[in-house]
């Protein structure tokens, strides 16, 4: 159980940030995963205020602010027309309607959770954020950070012209993962986002060039690069074993998929 001795509607990113450093702050976003825990809040900084609860564009970007609900990238027809609605699949099976319609974009990235569709699906594209003090950094960057009392503003996906493709394996729809897969090519360069394994998502590329020719034979020599390059653990959803074999279908059917290869 969670016990709040403070809630905050901050009115400004500075009185959010400097409510945050203080020991024992928290921000809280949509709060689905900080009620699952055992602690106490000293301040609980709600950011409902500030209008980062939209979807922006413009002819070079799109801005996700940070209390973006999954439910809202899920809908917005120009994000997922761009990404051949590979958003939309990233998080169709979290949980329920009920429960997107609270969880935010923002607190997804920022827990950097090992489970995560939302981070699988963004590595994928040409991502960044915009954190308060650290200001705009790439995604992938991001994602090796260490956790510190900065505030993610949003995160922005650049128009870069993309194909990608996302698909996952659960063992019952709803639950979590048992791996996540997001297959992309950007600037000529393949490359796939493995999470669920079950450590957070990592992003590998294809620096060989194995798929210089996109054929049968490429296509499996890649995903089994993909699967020797991404180390797995085993859990209560699945071995290690059974994770490496899930890398090398899900990455094979993804090309097949986007490249149109039967």
């Amino acid at each position: 159980m969670v016990t709040i001795d403070k809630y905050v509607r901050a009115k400004s990113l500075e009185e959010a940030y400097e409510l945050n450093v203080a020991k024992g702050s928290q921000i809280i976003g949509g709060m689905l995963w900080i009620k699952m825990g055992n602690n106490k809040i000293k301040t609980a900084i709600d950011l409902c205020d500030l209008g980062l609860d939209k979807i922006e564009e413009d002819d070079e970007q799109f801005s996700i602010g940070a209390m973006v609900s999954l439910r809202d990238i899920e809908l917005n027809e120009s994000l997922n027309r761009y990404t051949n609605n590979a958003i939309r699949n990233s998080v169709k099976d979290i949980v329920g309607v009920q429960f997107r319609n609270l969880a935010t974009v923002g607190g997804s990235i920022w827990g950097r959770f090992g489970f995560s569709d939302v981070l699988t699906v963004f590595l994928a594209l040409d991502s960044y954020v915009e954190l308060y003090k650290g200001g705009i950094i790439p995604l992938s960057e991001f994602a090796n950070m260490k956790r510190d009392k900065d505030i993610l503003v949003r995160i922005i996906v650049k128009k870069t012209p993309v194909k990608i493709t996302y698909s996952s394996m659960r063992n019952q729809r709803t639950d979590f993962p048992v791996i996540t897969c997001a297959t992309s090519v950007i600037d000529d360069t393949y490359r796939t986002v493995i999470g669920a394994r079950p450590n957070k998502a990592i992003l590998i590329t294809d620096e060989n060039r194995l798929l210089a020719d996109v054929n049968e034979s490429s296509v499996k020599a890649f995903s089994e690069y993909v699967a020797a390059s991404s180390p797995t653990g085993s859990n209560l959803r699945g071995s290690s074993e059974y994770r490496t074999h899930l890398i090398k279908v899900l990455t094979e059917r993804n090309i097949k998929e986007m490249e149109g290869i039967s």
